[in-house]
């Protein structure tokens, strides 16, 4: 495939990117399911213990993996903290209070805090006028949607705790944190660092969820639970991650990008057909506004308005 078929979107590749805006947003709704029933942690424990051994498998030792991770194991094990452990560790705990919906919403403001980490940490991605203004855009849409709980002290404003509509907004700086020290995976083969970086955030979960958790004391969860367990694992995290990369090879970074744009919608449309959640008018604006600033962050859709 040569370099300007890897970046071409035809029918086929969007339909992919729109599969994996569903399974990406699905999880924030198999994970609302589950977290009634499973502690945080132990949730995280079986997320990325259940992906990490279907990743070994998809993989099969291919790509040089296992020599890959003896070499690699301290990076993997910070790319797993970063980008799996205590991100999803705080998504969990705030969606203990808040649905998927918002909590998607919330999580959609990891570009943002990607680019502005990387102006800080990198040489080569500093911050440009259309970054700034993509940023300041989704950051206003952060706080429409955090503000009224911050205020609610003086306004007596009802909902969810602020602390979790925090949880969600944290673990997208951590996942910016991620993206920015990944790129020193860029040599190495897309599978083994997905499966790397899982296999390093399960060692650190397990003592973290038996000592949170103690969970040979938990009750067996109903099976509806279960189910959410094994989706969001295999589905939304294995699954996930092998077509995120074929979709990268398909059509390039930028344009698999996208998908931070199709989370959101699928999140709040599972919770509102499955989960009964409503988005309120407040919400929908501050939605709006993260994904606006999404769309300006990216560059293209106002490069073309340009060119008209």
């Amino acid at each position: 495939m040569d370099a300007r078929a890897a970046t071409t979107m035809n029918a086929r590749t969007w339909g992919l990117l729109a599969l994996l805006g569903i399974i990406w947003g699905g999880s924030f709704f198999f994970a609302r399911v589950a977290v009634q029933h499973v502690p945080p942690a132990t949730l995280v424990l079986l997320r990325v213990g259940i992906a990490a051994f279907a990743l070994h498998v998809y993989v099969a030792g291919r790509f040089a993996l296992y020599p890959t991770l003896k070499e690699r194991w301290r990076a993997f094990l910070l790319l797993g903290l970063l980008n799996n452990a205590v991100p999803h560790m705080l998504i969990f705990l705030g969606q203990t209070q808040i649905g998927a919906g918002l909590a998607a919403i919330l999580n959609a403001t990891t570009p943002i805090f990607t680019v502005l980490i990387a102006n800080r940490l990198t040489e080569d991605e500093k911050l440009s006028a259309g970054k700034i203004a993509g940023c300041l855009t989704g950051l206003a849409g952060t706080a429409v949607l955090i503000g009224p709980r911050a205020l609610s002290p003086f306004t007596g404003e009802s909902g969810p705790p602020l602390w979790a509509l925090l949880l969600p907004v944290t673990g997208a700086m951590s996942y910016g944190l991620a993206a920015t020290y990944g790129k020193r995976f860029r040599a190495v083969a897309p599978p083994v660092t997905a499966a790397g970086q899982l296999t390093a955030s399960t060692l650190l979960m397990l003592p973290v969820a038996l000592a949170l958790d103690a969970p040979w004391q938990l009750p067996f969860p109903p099976m509806p639970a279960v189910l959410a367990v094994l989706a969001l694992a295999l589905l939304s995290t294995a699954y996930g991650y092998i077509l995120f990369f074929r979709i990268m090879a398909r059509a390039g970074a930028t344009n698999t990008s996208l998908v931070t744009l199709l989370v959101p919608p699928s999140a709040i449309l599972a919770g509102m057909l499955f989960l009964g959640e409503r988005i309120t008018p407040l919400g929908l604006a501050g939605m709006a506004l993260v994904l606006l600033g999404l769309v300006i962050l990216d560059g293209r859709a106002l490069a073309r308005l340009r060119s008209r």
